[in-house]
C-alpha cells in the first residue's frame, strides 16, 4: 500500500511543488519508503512509496514512459503478471513493477487497459499528448481513491487529508452523509462527509479533459452466468483452486508477511493456506476474550495455532477499550468511525508492524464471497419445492441449533412478500446469519427515528434516501448472493481497513476479494452453497484435510457484540455520559438529545447492550464534529 496525490489545473496555470508535497506529507506514513512528485505545467503527480512486492523495490514513482508524455502514479498489485507481461513484453521480464505494467497497459490498449487488470489499484495516468488525466479503481474497493473537481483545478489522493491539505479546498459538511452514517443506509458508493469531495466507486475509471469530467463503469459482476460442471469434485476442486491462487497472490512480498486469526473459517482456512505457502513460520495475530464467553473464539483458534509452521500473537481484547486511542485513529480515518470493532484492527496492526510485517492477510467477509446460502430456502419456497425445503430446513436446524419451523416460516413469508427490498433482504440474512452464529442484534436499524433528529431528518430526506436505495424482489439464491457482493458497504468498509493499516506501514490483502474467486462463487449452483444443511458447503469440502475438523464442520460463530459492549461499559461509561449529556450543540442539529439521555440510563443497566451501537454512533459522530469545526452549506 502506496499513497497517490496529483492536481490538473483547467486554467492552465502551473502547479506548485510546495501543494503537491503537502498532500503527500499529511499522508506521509503510507510512504516510508520516499515521497517524489513529478510535475509538467499544469499537471502534477505525487507518491509515497511503501515497499512490499519485490519488484516495487526496484520502482521510484511517478513514472515516465520513454517519449516522456505519458506518466503514472499508481497504488498497485496486480495478480496477472506474467500474463500482462507475456501480451506487453518488457525488458525487465519478470521483474517488471506493477505500475510499470500498468503503465504499459494504457500505452497499448489506452482507456481499455483497466479491463485487462486483475488485482488491487487505485493509479491516475497524465497524458500529456491529450491533455488528459485518466484514473481507475480495482473492481472491489481494496484501493481508495478520492477526488474533487472545482472550476479551477481537479484534485485526488489515496486519502481524504491529502485533498483537504489544499488551501483553496472548502471544508464544508455534507449533510446527507450524516444521515446515512445515523441511520446506517451505507449504499452510496461515492460519498463522503466532505462536500464535492468524492469517491470513485469501485469498477470506475475517470477522465478529466479540459475541465470536463467523466465516470464511467469499466467492469461489473455478472450474475447471470451459472457454472455447470460433471460433479461436485470438480466444484471443490476449482474453488480450491482459486482460492490456493488468490492466497499465493497476496503472498508475494518483499518482507515479512502476517495474517489475522480469529478462529473462523475465513481466516483459518487463509492461514492453513498461506502456511503451507510461506518460506518459514507465518506471524498470526489474534484477539481473545478470556472475561466474555460469547466473544471468544479460543477453542477454534488453538485448534490452527497447535499445528506447526505458525508463529502467532495473542492480544487479550476484553482489556481494550473501544474507544482506544481515539483521538489518532479520528486523525487518519478524518470522518466518524462506523465499525464498532476497528479497535482491535488498530492493536493488532501495531503488533505487525512490531514484527516489521508489510502485508497482513484479512478474511473480510468471505461470508458474502462464498455465501451461506440461505437464499435456496427463499428459492426452494418461490418455486414451491415444499419436500426440499422442508428437508433443508431441518437439516439447517440440526446444524445450526434453532427451529426447524422458524426457517420454514421465513422462506414461506419472504415468497409472499411483494416488494422485497434489498435493504430488508440485508436484514433478513443478517438475522439468518446471527441465527447460525448464536448472536443476538445489537440495535435494530429501523429504530432510526427515535433518536435522530427530525427536523433534520426532513431537510436532508433520510426516508427518501433509504427508499431510493430499494429494489425489486431478488428472485433467486444468485441475486441474493450478488446484492451482497455489491452492497456499497463493502468498499466503505474497505477503505476503513485501509486507513487503520497505513497508520502502522502494513498493506492489507483479502484473499476472499479475488475477482476471480469471487466470480468462481457467484456462478455456483445454489447447492454448492447449501447442502444438507450446512452453509458454506463449497468452502467446507473443498478445505478437506486442510482446515481442521472441528472448524470445517463448526456450526457456530462466536459474536464480537457483548465484548464491544462490556468494553463500553467498563471503560467508557464516563466519557459517554460526558460527550452525550453535555455535547457540544452540533450533535442536538442531528439527533434528539433526550432519547440518546434515556439510551444512557438504559445502557448502564440494560444487559443486551440494545442501544450500544446507537451510543457508539453518536459519540463518534460529536467527537468528529467538534474536532474538524466544518462549515454546513446551505445550499
Amino acid at each position: 500500500m502506496s499513497g497517490v496525490a496529483g492536481l490538473l489545473r483547467h486554467n492552465g496555470q502551473p502547479v506548485n511543488f510546495e501543494e503537491l508535497m503537502g498532500m503527500l506529507d499529511v499522508m506521509s506514513y503510507r510512504g516510508p519508503d520516499g515521497c517524489r512528485v513529478w510535475k509538467d505545467g499544469s499537471t502534477g503527480l505525487g507518491h509515497a512509496m511503501l515497499h512490499t512486492t519485490p519488484e516495487s523495490l526496484g520502482e521510484a514513482p511517478p513514472l515516465v514512459n520513454r517519449n516522456g508524455n505519458v506518466i503514472i502514479t499508481a497504488d498497485v498489485r496486480l495478480d496477472n503478471r506474467l500474463e500482462l507481461i507475456s501480451q506487453l513484453g518488457s525488458p525487465d521480464g519478470e521483474g517488471t513493477g506493477d505500475g510499470q505494467l500498468i503503465l504499459s497497459a494504457y500505452e497499448r490498449w489506452g482507456e481499455d487497459c483497466p479491463k485487462h487488470l486483475i488485482g488491487d489499484f487505485a493509479f491516475a495516468i497524465a497524458d500529456l499528448r491529450s491533455q488528459t488525466l485518466f484514473c481507475a479503481r480495482d473492481h472491489f474497493g481494496v484501493k481508495p481513491f478520492y477526488y474533487c473537481n472545482g472550476r479551477e483545478m481537479f484534485a485526488f489522493a489515496s486519502e481524504l487529508k491529502g485533498i483537504l491539505s489544499l488551501s483553496n479546498i472548502p471544508r464544508i459538511l455534507d449533510e446527507v452523509a450524516v444521515g446515512d452514517y445515523l441511520t446506517s443506509t451505507l449504499d452510496d458508493v461515492e460519498r463522503t462527509f466532505y462536500k464535492d469531495i468524492w469517491r470513485l466507486p469501485p469498477g470506475h475509471q475517470l477522465r478529466v479533459q479540459h475541465g470536463e469530467l467523466s465516470v464511467r463503469r469499466y467492469w461489473a459482476l455478472d450474475p447471470s452466468r451459472e457454472l455447470l460442471l460433471g460433479s461436485d469434485q470438480e466444484y471443490s476442486e476449482g474453488f480450491r483452486e482459486a482460492f490456493d491462487s488468490a492466497v499465493r497472490s497476496r503472498m508475494r512480498s518483499a518482507y515479512p508477511v502476517g495474517s489475522y486469526l480469529s478462529g473462523g473459517m475465513d481466516s483459518s482456512s487463509i492461514v492453513c493456506v498461506a502456511r503451507d505457502m510461506a518460506d518459514g513460520p507465518l506471524s498470526t495475530f489474534s484477539a481473545v476474550f478470556d472475561d466474555v464467553a460469547e466473544s471468544d473464539e479460543s477453542q477454534y483458534l488453538n485448534l490452527v495455532l497447535s499445528q506447526n509452521g505458525l508463529d502467532p500473537e495473542v492480544i487479550r481484547g476484553d482489556r481494550i477499550s473501544p474507544l482506544l486511542d481515539l483521538e489518532r485513529r479520528m486523525g487518519h480515518e478524518v470522518e466518524p468511525i462506523y465499525a464498532f470493532n476497528l479497535h482491535l484492527n488498530w492493536t493488532l496492526l501495531e503488533a505487525a508492524s512490531k514484527k516489521n510485517v508489510r502485508v497482513m492477510l484479512d478474511g473480510f467477509d468471505g461470508d458474502s464471497t462464498v455465501s451461506h446460502g440461505t437464499g435456496l430456502l427463499r428459492e426452494l419456497a418461490r418455486e414451491r419445492r415444499w419436500i426440499e425445503l422442508s428437508r433443508e430446513s431441518r437439516a439447517l436446524s440440526k446444524h445450526f441449533e434453532f427451529s426447524a419451523w422458524k426457517q420454514l416460516g421465513r422462506a414461506i413469508w419472504q415468497y409472499q412478500v411483494k416488494h422485497w427490498t434489498p435493504r430488508r433482504l440485508r436484514r433478513t440474512l443478517s438475522a439468518v446469519r446471527r441465527g447460525l452464529n448464536g448472536e443476538q442484534e445489537v440495535q435494530d436499524v429501523s429504530s432510526w427515528q427515535a433518536y435522530v433528529n427530525k427536523d433534520f431528518a426532513s431537510r436532508v430526506g433520510i426516508q427518501d434516501r433509504i427508499n431510493y436505495y430499494k429494489n425489486p424482489a431478488m428472485k433467486t439464491e444468485r441475486m441474493e448472493h450478488f446484492n451482497q457482493l455489491t452492497w456499497g458497504v463493502m468498499p466503505y468498509t474497505l477503505e476503513m481497513l485501509d486507513r487503520s493499516a497505513a497508520a502502522f506501514g502494513v498493506e492489507p490483502r483479502y484473499p476472499f476479494w479475488d475477482k476471480r474467486l469471487v466470480e468462481y462463487c457467484l456462478s455456483l449452483p445454489p447447492g454448492q452453497k447449501l447442502r444438507n444443511g450446512w452453509t458454506r458447503w463449497i468452502l467446507r469440502t473443498s478445505m478437506e484435510g486442510t482446515l481442521p475438523p472441528g472448524i470445517q464442520w463448526r456450526g457456530s460463530k462466536s459474536n464480537l457484540g457483548p465484548a464491544f459492549e462490556r468494553g463500553l461499559r467498563k471503560f467508557e461509561m464516563k466519557r459517554i455520559e460526558t460527550v452525550i449529556r453535555h455535547g457540544s450543540e452540533d450533535l442536538a442539529e442531528y439527533v434528539n438529545i433526550d432519547a440518546l439521555n434515556r439510551a444512557v440510563d438504559r445502557f448502564k443497566t440494560d444487559k443486551d447492550g440494545g442501544d450500544s451501537i446507537v451510543l457508539w454512533k453518536a459519540m463518534n459522530l460529536a467527537m468528529w464534529l467538534k474536532k474538524v469545526n466544518l462549515s454546513v452549506s446551505t445550499k
